[in-house]
């Protein structure tokens, strides 16, 4: 578990990995099958082309999922209570009220654990997204956000392609889900500040 270390939202060698390896490995098997599989070798690049996609889609994903949950037990085990985890698009929130800290977990730096107590944190607070006014008022994401070692923290409770009204049950359930973790983070930082 990393504890000390600075915070690193994006580790560039994993997430390069991420987009050129699948691109890399199609591309050698579209070759080797061009130049030595004949029309089999178009059925093997075809589908080679289509792991990529799958990689990206699906499968890169699921592999981030499953070492977050480990993560998460190995977390557990070194005493660490959750009282609360929130699992966003592209971070995970775990709060320790009674310890007073926070655990963060990236998407793109998927094998570091940050733990820091909730005081340091600054500037928590729910961004609901709303712009426009009148029938065009509404917004298509929610979130609550933080700052901790002058890094802008924001996860995600929701998100959509379009715009919802302010007043509808997506939008309604994704402030809650906000101000929940917000409150839930200000009382650890209190904790903490004890």
């Amino acid at each position: 578990m990393e504890t000390n270390e600075r915070i690193q939202k994006v580790n560039t060698m994993y997430l390069l990995g991420n987009i050129f390896i699948p691109i890399f490995a199609a591309i050698v098997i579209n070759v080797f099958g061009a130049l030595f599989l004949g029309r089999f070798g178009a059925v093997l690049g075809t589908a080679a082309m289509m792991g990529a996609l799958l990689w990206w889609a699906v499968i890169g994903k699921s592999v981030y999922d499953k070492g977050k949950e480990k993560t998460l037990a190995e977390l557990d085990k070194s005493g660490f209570t959750r009282n609360h985890t929130f699992n966003g698009d592209g971070c995970t929130v775990a709060v320790d009220i009674n310890q007073g800290k926070v655990a963060l977990l990236f998407r793109w730096n998927p094998g570091k654990v940050y733990i820091r107590p909730a005081s340091a944190l600054s500037r928590v607070h729910t961004e609901d997204g709303k712009t426009g006014v009148g029938i065009t008022e509404g917004s298509a994401r929610v979130r609550f956000c933080f700052v901790v070692e002058q890094i802008r923290v924001n996860v995600n409770t929701f998100t959509s392609n379009q715009r919802w009204p302010m007043d509808s049950e997506h939008i309604l359930t994704g402030i809650s889900k906000a101000d929940m973790m917000v409150e839930t983070l200000v009382a650890a930082g209190a904790q903490a500040g004890k």
